[in-house]
Order: C-alpha cells, then structure tokens, then sequence
C-alpha cells in the first residue's frame, strides 16, 4: 500500500518561480526581437509582400 505523506521528498511544488517567470519572460522577448529582424530584413520582407499580393490577385 502506498501512503502518500506532506513534505517527503520530490514533486512538492508544481509551477514555476518567480525568478523562473523571469528568466521565460526575457527568453520570450529576446526570441521576439530576433524574430522581428528577421521578419523585417529586406529579403523576407520582399518574399511575405510578394506572397499577400499574390494571394490578393488571385482569380477565383
């Protein structure tokens, strides 16, 4: 039989910490920074721009 007891060992706490939060919080920005150089760097630009207008051009 299994007896489950408070404080005994692993699985106590269940989320994140704040100091957890913190460090996501900044890897999620930084990621977002990288993403928008590379979404607004001339080329990519060029290619997303030329996919909606050809999207919008289309003959149905």
């Amino acid at each position: 039989m299994y007896v489950l007891r408070r404080g005994s060992g692993a699985g106590g706490d269940a989320g994140m910490s704040t100091s957890e939060y913190a460090v996501g919080t900044i890897a999620a920005c930084a990621f977002a920074a990288v993403l928008y150089k590379v979404v607004t760097s001339g080329p990519v630009a060029a290619a997303l721009q030329a996919v909606v207008e050809k999207a919008l051009n289309a003959k149905f």
